[in-house]
């Protein structure tokens, strides 16, 4: 299985093309991400998730602000933790070696790879947990089984715990012996 095809051949995301739009700001808009993934307006979880998916379309981050975008306006919307929640995690061989392969809570598939690199990310208590860097600024974070997963997936070096995938090798923490 060669590496690059298999990534064109999962499920992508249909980004629309926020490149080539420069709407003016309009303001906050009452709609939240919530850290489970769920998506919220004015207190009320969006069951729609074909509606959920067109907002994660239009979704970016800069600055630390999450940002929808269309070609006649921006908004700003508060996200508790990270744009996605990675669900899924599955083990692949390719012709390259072997690839993590996640998909996220709207169904996204991506390998982690240097194209989509595994990250380190301070939490409030000091903790350094795992996120997914994704296209326009926006991460994934791995839900509890995932996490456990991609633990059990670590290689120990010099006191450091290390996963491969995608030919690149990403660190995941330190030992609890190191």
């Amino acid at each position: 299985m060669n590496l690059n095809l298999l990534q064109q051949q999962l499920q992508q995301p249909n980004l629309a093309p926020l490149e080539l739009w420069d709407p003016p700001f309009c303001g906050d808009l009452p709609l939240r991400i919530a850290a489970d993934g769920r998506w919220w307006y004015q207190g009320s979880v969006i069951e729609r998730e074909a509606l959920v998916r067109l907002f994660a379309s239009v979704l970016l981050c800069r600055d630390q602000q999450y940002f929808l975008l269309t070609p006649v306006e921006k908004v700003r919307i508060q996200v508790d933790d990270a744009a996605f929640v990675i669900t899924e995690l599955a083990s692949l061989e390719t012709d390259q070696g072997p690839v993590l392969q996640v998909t996220t809570n709207l169904q996204h598939q991506m390998l982690i790879s240097a194209e989509y690199p595994l990250q380190l990310l301070p939490q409030a208590n000091g903790q350094l947990l795992p996120y997914l860097q994704l296209w326009r600024g926006l991460t994934a974070k791995f839900s509890r089984n995932c996490y456990y997963q991609l633990a059990e997936l670590a290689q120990e070096q010099a006191g450091q715990l290390f996963v491969y995938s995608g030919g690149q090798k990403f660190l995941l923490g330190t030992s609890a012996s190191g």
